[in-house]
């Protein structure tokens, strides 16, 4: 098994079993392995920029860092929140340019990639419990301003 399908795997039982069953994140979690498959997918697809491949390039490596926001390792499968939340942003700062198309082309979750990316930003401050949490997301993903001369 590879990484995604391992990962996949993983949450399923885990969202099976009583920790996660119910839990109010737990059909996001759900998303981390798809959302892993997507950057890495789109990382590789000659048709995404180099500035668009940076961020998912950046949000692909948040995935496999040992320690972040909400470390997997004290946190378990919760600990992807942080992770599914910076993915999905960066693939929501991609759904107004022509660029989000190759998105949907190689998205393999089972609900429609739009609908999901929307409700769970509209949803984050919700779902993560934390404005500070994403907070630090959205700052990760906003480029420095330029300075005035």
């Amino acid at each position: 098994m590879d990484f995604y399908q391992k990962l996949r795997t993983q949450m399923r039982e885990w969202l099976q079993k009583k920790a996660g069953d119910g839990h109010k994140v737990a059909e996001y979690l759900m998303l981390a392995p798809d959302l892993f498959h997507l950057l890495a997918k789109l990382l590789g697809d000659e048709e995404v920029p180099k500035g668009e491949k940076a961020k998912l390039g950046a949000a692909m490596t948040y995935f496999v860092m040992p320690v972040d926001l909400i470390p997997e390792l004290i946190s378990g499968y919760m600990g992807f929140a942080d992770d599914v939340a910076l993915a999905i942003y960066v693939i929501h700062s991609m759904i107004n340019t022509p660029h989000f198309k190759i998105a949907e082309k190689h998205w393999s979750g089972d609900q429609e990639l739009l609908p999901t990316a929307r409700n769970f930003v509209k949803k984050a401050d919700t779902l993560l419990g934390s404005k500070m949490l994403v907070g630090k997301i959205r700052q990760k993903l906003t480029p420095p301003k330029a300075e005035k001369d």
